[in-house]
């Protein structure tokens, strides 16, 4: 059986450069999926299987970051047969909350939204960045090229892929689901998707779980700790 390739799934209003460490890291075939302007995550993920589909790849070892999580397990619930294993990072399973909490969720959202359309896609990335990384890591060539990232964007992706997390399904039954080698893993300090939420993912899934959470790390664990999500992927693949 030939090994899997990896199939990266990048976070909201991220590109190739949140996985850069990773896709120069290891021998293995690789993709970095691009949603254009899709604003569902399910035609995201089907989007991701034509990709690798179009590229020749056969069985695929799914890695996914924040929204790209969400993603990733949309792409096993469709395509169970083409998944090796999951890597999970800063994600979550969960659909919008009801009331305030999602209103409120909603309401930060669009806020971000409103800034990117009237003082441009930079001025949003500042503001969104001090959530986003460790602390210590504001001001820092790597916070910098988050914003820079970010950036590259347009206020259209991001109406797009707003909306596709607004109207993010219940995946609980999905990942309980879930049978192939499973790597979930969070930066200790990320907010958004705290390593608490993970643990609760790792009581769902049926198949094998490794867990980890990166020390002095926030939301961005791919471009925050290269060397320790390499490490921990090149650890997941040799399972696969």
């Amino acid at each position: 059986m030939p090994p899997p390739a990896l199939l990266f799934l990048p976070g909201l209003l991220c590109d190739a450069e949140v996985w850069a460490a990773q896709t120069a890291a290891g021998p293995h075939a690789h993709l970095v999926v691009e949603y254009g302007l899709s604003d569902d995550l399910d035609a995201m993920a089907t989007l991701a299987l034509q990709q690798a589909d179009a590229a020749g790849l056969g069985p695929l070892a799914v890695v996914g970051h924040s929204m790209g999580g969400r993603v990733a397990m949309q792409l096993w619930r469709q395509a169970p047969q083409r998944v090796r294993g999951l890597a999970l990072m800063d994600t979550a399973w969960h659909p919008l909350p009801t009331g305030e909490a999602g209103a409120a969720e909603r309401a930060g959202r669009l806020r971000l939204l409103e800034i990117a359309r009237s003082q441009g896609m930079t001025a949003m990335a500042r503001d969104w960045v001090q959530g986003m990384v460790h602390p210590d890591r504001l001001g820092t060539p790597l916070a910098e090229a988050v914003v820079a990232m970010l950036a590259r964007r347009t206020p259209a992706h991001q109406a797009a892929q707003i909306q596709a997390l607004l109207n993010r399904p219940d995946a609980s039954a999905t990942l309980r689901s879930v049978t192939v080698p499973t790597l979930l893993l969070t930066g200790e300090q990320d907010g958004w998707s705290p390593p608490a939420r993970h643990d609760e993912m790792a009581t769902m899934v049926a198949g094998p779980v490794t867990r980890i959470d990166v020390p002095h790390c926030g939301h961005m664990a791919p471009m925050e700790a290269p060397e320790t999500v390499n490490a921990a992927l090149a650890d997941w693949l040799a399972r696969l």
